[in-house]
């Protein structure tokens, strides 16, 4: 195994592997170890080579398929330039913004245009999929035991009208798709990386664009990103929604672990509460 201790810098993001900026060669890179999923860093490494010139994704410089939990596979890419999106949009002008949600709209036009026959998850580097088997949704919640009432029937059947008229193809779904897995030029707002591949699977065309919108308020990003959808047809934030709720569900049954799982159970406590899928969320399909 490489050792690159002696530059390693822990890096943020990534759930189901630790990452580290490191040097490799004389030139900025990125190692993300598998400790927890041994078999994902191959499925990554392939992922990454299916969607090159398609999307801003790293180079692959090195895969590591096998380890153990001690010396565990490893993946080492290319480190993008840019910084983080999430924090740009902290200080960005209208006119950022906007051009922002524009090339978002473009990346996710590119992702749902990545056509499979089935959903399901990718089980090897040929990207072979494997079926969910959740069961259905009303199934799924029960499952998981976060106590949201009768009122998340109401959401469950609003969700499964919406996905059930018409949306008949699967996709590529990066399934993470948000600020803080994207990296930006700060001078030209031009998006430089999409990374983090770790629950990327093949699922709906609504799927990330839900992601995108779960907990966003800013209208002018999302008109800008609606936008560039709308030969998608329907309306896409209510079928963003309905095609993100498993993952919000299961972000939300996460409550106790940090954060954002936290606020994914305050947000489907409120779609509970009043029976929708919205759950007090802003109207964000406004055309700026």
């Amino acid at each position: 195994m490489i050792d690159f201790s002696a530059s390693a810098v822990p890096l943020a993001g990534g759930y189901g592997g630790q990452t580290f900026a490191v040097s490799a060669g004389g030139e900025d890179a990125v190692i993300k170890f598998y400790a927890k999923d041994p078999g994902r860093a191959a499925v990554d490494a392939a992922l990454l080579e299916l969607v090159r010139g398609l999307l801003p994704v790293p180079r692959v410089l090195d895969l590591k398929r096998d380890g153990s939990y001690e010396e565990p596979p490893y993946l080492l890419t290319e480190r993008l330039p840019g910084v983080n999106l999430q924090v740009f949009l902290e200080t960005a002008d209208e006119a950022q913004r906007r051009t922002v949600g524009t090339q978002l709209g473009e990346l996710l036009a590119r992702l749902s245009g990545m056509p499979f026959l089935r959903p399901g998850m990718f089980r090897d580097d040929e990207l072979g999929v494997e079926p969910f088997g959740l069961g259905d949704l009303t199934e799924y919640v029960a499952g998981l035991r976060l106590g949201l009432g009768d009122g998340f029937a109401t959401v469950i059947d609003e969700a499964e009208e919406l996905l059930g008229g018409g949306v008949d193809r699967f996709c590529l779904v990066h399934s993470d798709f948000n600020p803080k897995n994207l990296l930006v030029d700060p001078e030209s707002a031009r998006i430089t990386g999409l990374i983090d591949w770790e629950f990327a699977h093949v699922g709906s065309p609504y799927a990330d664009l839900g992601n995108l919108l779960r907990f966003s308020e800013d209208t002018v990003l999302a008109g800008a990103v609606l936008n560039e959808l709308r030969w998608l047809g329907g309306p896409l934030v209510d079928l963003g929604r309905a095609a993100d709720l498993w993952a919000l569900l299961d972000l939300a049954a996460r409550a106790a672990e940090h954060e954002i799982a936290a606020r994914a159970h305050r947000l489907v406590s409120r779609m509970a509460d009043t029976g929708t899928l919205a759950g007090g969320r802003p109207d964000l399909d406004v055309v700026h």
